[in-house]
């Protein structure tokens, strides 16, 4: 690394993700500085995140909660920005060099947008940004000199696995998954299962939604659909496999037959600093592979009759156009009708299909149509609960 000090805007600051990547600031030795954060309506802890760190801005993309905050105590030096257009004027600022998209959802896509818009690094732990947005992003990316650098574990798994060779020389990537806590639940079983089951994943302590995707494994679907852009690659060479410990976070076939991985405990930290400051590594806060313990490492092909979600995944991915978006956007409101009581958790894929089946397919869309059909996915789902 340079004595250069690196300004990063961190666009959900407060959620799981934003909070470890301040972790991973703080633990810079002062090379990495939080310039900008952001929050939706979890405005006291953005506060809180301001008194400590000092950045130059933060901003609230929900105004209502930005009205209800006591901002009082917010530090003379630190400018407030409210609204959702204020994400796309931090992300562009020209002081940011590097812009953490971690807003949970399809609501990332227009920090990331903006970001790419403007030429910068965006670390990428917004999935949906690629699953929406798909080939619009990676096309303004490459016109804008921008870059994508993934922090998703099996992303940046993945880019530094095929640092090992050339490109025309990779068979497949194989994404590795949990499996989630239901991995071998009956369809029975799943039908059953409550929120707080679904919320309690083995390994890993992320936010409701993301568990809940990890439960029925959309994650994996999703991320499916984002290594096809994010890589180039095409949907046959992109593979899954269960792996309960989560301590090898996806690897990369080359056509000699070897087979390269990335390891490392369960810690989101790794793939944020990596992100932050490739191509160096440094030492960092997260967690270390204790080789003086005796481990076992497991891997199962997944069942994809119980976990419908990854064939859905492989499909959307063939089709490209405008069947990320739906999919996407019916999921996210799917999810959110199974946290509120409204849905099953096994009825949360059907509900996908059954969107994604009725819309009206584009091959080449725009930004706005995807977008739109984002927002109509969300509506399709809610008739669909009360059909």
């Amino acid at each position: 690394m340079t004595d250069r000090i690196t300004n990063v805007a961190v666009l959900g600051s407060t959620g799981s993700i934003g909070r470890s990547t301040l972790e991973v600031i703080d633990a810079s030795a002062g090379s990495l500085r939080a310039a900008a954060l952001s929050a939706h309506g979890s405005t006291k802890l953005l506060l809180e995140q301001a008194q400590r760190v000092r950045p130059r801005c933060i901003v609230v993309s929900d105004p209502e909660a930005a009205k209800r905050q006591d901002w009082s105590g917010l530090p003379g030096d630190v400018e407030l920005l409210v609204g959702p257009e204020a994400i796309a004027r931090a992300a562009a600022d020209p002081q940011i060099d590097v812009v953490v998209s971690a807003i949970v959802g399809s609501a990332g896509l227009q920090g990331t947008w903006a970001a790419l818009e403007a030429g910068k690094r965006v670390a990428l732990a917004n999935k949906e940004s690629l699953v929406v947005g798909g080939p619009l992003v990676t096309r303004l990316a490459r016109e804008r000199g921008a870059s994508l650098l993934p922090v998703d574990s099996e992303h940046s798994a993945v880019f530094q696995a095929l640092q090992a060779g050339r490109r025309d020389e990779v068979r497949r990537v194989v994404l590795t998954a949990s499996g989630g806590p239901f991995r071998t639940y009956s369809q029975d079983q799943l039908a059953q299962v409550t929120v707080e089951e679904a919320l309690a994943h083995p390994t890993w302590n992320m936010g409701p939604k993301i568990t809940v995707d990890s439960a029925t494994l959309m994650n994996k679907a999703l991320e499916i659909i984002e290594a096809r852009w994010l890589f180039d690659l095409s949907p046959d060479q992109i593979g899954v496999v269960i792996h309960p410990q989560s301590i090898v976070h996806s690897m990369v076939e080359y056509r000699d037959g070897s087979v390269i991985a990335q390891l490392s405990p369960p810690d989101m930290k790794l793939p944020i600093q990596y992100a932050l400051t490739w191509p160096s590594r440094c030492e960092g806060p997260a967690a270390k592979i204790d080789w003086s313990r005796a481990m076992q490492l497991d891997f199962e092909p997944p069942d994809f009759e119980r976990f419908a979600a990854l064939g859905l995944g492989l499909e959307v991915a063939r089709s490209g156009g405008t069947a990320g978006a739906v999919v996407n956007g019916a999921n996210e409101a799917a999810v959110a009708a199974f946290l509120d009581g409204r849905l099953a958790l096994n009825e949360i894929v059907p509900a996908c299909r059954s969107v994604l089946e009725n819309h009206n397919f584009d091959p080449n869309p725009t930004l706005q149509q995807v977008l739109e059909l984002d927002g109509w996915a969300r509506q399709e789902v809610l008739s669909w609960i009360c059909a």
